[in-house]
């Protein structure tokens, strides 16, 4: 289960959770230009755009999970289980694998709606990148500075939502989940006007939230998280912005222990980001690790042919502020 969202304030950002009980070895990755991306049904992607994200490394092949490329157009997969359908290849199509979809969008479009026109011609197929790997069923938001399209391969065909909130998380269908808003208009971070009794008075701040759901489903994740980021505010400046972007993200964060699964598993999230979409600086934490690391996309050879990937830091970084030389600790 995971959770996406965008977020705007001088510049864009795109980013995500990943919610798993254990991790795939995830990489971030920067894809440049010239590397070429061989596909199954379709003529190699041998010029494209640079694109940075992470991903599970296959060889030299990057499996994505959520990237943003050299235009600032950023797309991402989540969890879209029981609904996901996906077809054989079909002649006069384009016929792309599920695994190739993010390369396909983000090696070719700059904007959302240059990704229309591409959509228009995609058939997503059930084709797997190989017997060690299923075919993921996911739905994707797609999105840049200006919208958000919700995207989801189903039983009747290819739909292609509007995404006016610019948040996804899992099931139900995302027309579904964008509707349910409306059961959650009259939250506000005001607090509420009293007009029961004049004889009540407030207890507490934020009551104008009261009623926001606070479980872990994904229905309930994206009311939090869409209440969140809708009504956030952050400074311009780059720290404040991708300060502001990790707590959006915070607020549905899952912690071991509080969603079992069998053989004694937890979901957890495995991996937060926030990519800063206009200068390709991709921020993550960890579960382990909450401390910021970022990857800037053009301090690599963006016409290269290989792939540059770093692994995901892990281990708690804590700051010994009273250490015993003028010198900070990190435990």
């Amino acid at each position: 289960m995971c959770t996406a969202a965008t977020y705007r304030s001088q510049d864009f950002y795109f980013g995500r959770t990943f919610d798993y009980e254990f991790n795939y070895g995830e990489e971030v990755v920067v894809t440049p230009r010239n590397y070429s991306f061989q596909l199954r049904h379709q003529n190699a992607l041998t010029e494209h755009y640079a694109m940075i994200g992470i991903a599970h490394m296959v060889g030299d092949y990057p499996l994505y999970y959520d990237a943003v490329n050299e235009k600032g157009l950023g797309m991402a997969g989540l969890n879209f289980a029981g609904n996901a359908v996906y077809r054989k290849p079909k002649e006069g199509r384009d016929n792309i694998a599920q695994f190739e979809f993010i390369p396909w969008i983000l090696g070719q479009c700059a904007t959302v709606q240059e990704a229309r026109t591409l959509l228009a011609h995609i058939n997503l197929v059930d084709t797997r990148f190989s017997e060690q790997f299923p075919t993921s069923q996911l739905h994707w938001i797609l999105a840049d500075r200006d919208e958000a399209i919700t995207i989801e391969a189903v039983g009747e065909g290819l739909n292609i939502y509007d995404n006016p909130v610019g948040v996804l998380t899992n099931n139900p269908p995302f027309d579904k989940q964008l509707f349910r808003l409306n059961d959650y208009s009259y939250l506000s971070p005001d607090q509420p006007v009293n007009r029961f009794s004049e004889q009540l008075q407030p207890y507490s701040r934020g009551m104008g939230a009261m009623g926001l759901p606070g479980d872990l489903s994904s229905a309930s994740r994206f009311v939090r998280v869409a209440f969140t980021k809708m009504n956030s505010v952050s400074g311009t400046s780059e720290s404040e912005s991708v300060s502001q972007f990790f707590h959006i993200l915070g607020s549905v964060a899952q912690t071991r222990g509080c969603c079992c699964l069998e053989n004694g598993k937890y979901e957890i999230t495995i991996y937060t980001s926030c990519c800063n979409a206009d200068r390709g600086i991709y921020y993550y934490t960890t579960y382990e690790n909450h401390q910021i690391t970022a990857v800037d996309m053009y301090r690599e050879n963006l016409d290269g042919e290989i792939p540059v990937h770093y692994p995901l830091v892990q281990g708690e970084h804590i700051l010994l502020q009273n250490a015993a030389d003028t010198t900070e600790e990190k435990l």
